[in-house]
């Protein structure tokens, strides 16, 4: 572990699943510290509040002591330099991702020169999970409970419930 490395892995995690959670459980053994950067997000309709995304990826993350969960607002690259950090951390679970991934790399890359990003492959069984599919498969009636923690998994189903009005 590069003991005094801070990495960056930037999201909207709305909500933050359990392939994000890897994602940051295996930057956490590979840097001294790891700060899940929750993205206001003005472009993108949420479903969680940037307030309860926040307290989603602290309460899920909470075992791990080199963690540290923050918002942030605008350009990552400005956050990212702003923590003083070197590193960015990108999760990758297919091609597709790969390439948007790459240009966003080779952009930041060009803002800032300091910052390596580091991508991390997905393990297999998270593939297929991404928020998006977690929220509309929560909101149309399906079962997630196994691509969230249970913290997570009970604010969905909250969620649920307050949009259909029950």
């Amino acid at each position: 572990m590069a003991s005094s490395v801070i990495a960056v892995y930037p999201g909207t995690f709305d909500p933050i699943t359990l392939g994000h959670e890897d994602i940051v459980r295996r930057s956490a053994q590979l840097f001294g510290t790891v700060i899940v950067a929750v993205a206001v997000a003005h472009h993108k309709k949420t479903l969680f509040t940037l307030d309860e995304r926040l307290t989603l990826a602290r309460e899920a993350l909470s075992d791990c002591p080199n963690v540290q969960v923050a918002s942030f607002d605008g350009l990552v690259r400005d956050f990212v330099l702003q923590q003083g950090a070197k590193v960015m951390v990108r999760g990758v679970r297919s091609m597709t991702d790969f390439d948007y991934e790459f240009q966003l790399a080779g952009m930041n890359r060009h803002l800032a020169p300091d910052v390596e990003t580091i991508f991390l492959n997905t393990l297999d069984i998270y593939q297929c999970v991404s928020s998006t599919l977690v929220r509309e498969i929560t909101l149309l009636g399906g079962d997630i409970a196994k691509f969230v923690s249970p913290g997570v998994h009970q604010r969905l189903l909250a969620k649920r419930k307050e949009r259909n009005g029950a």
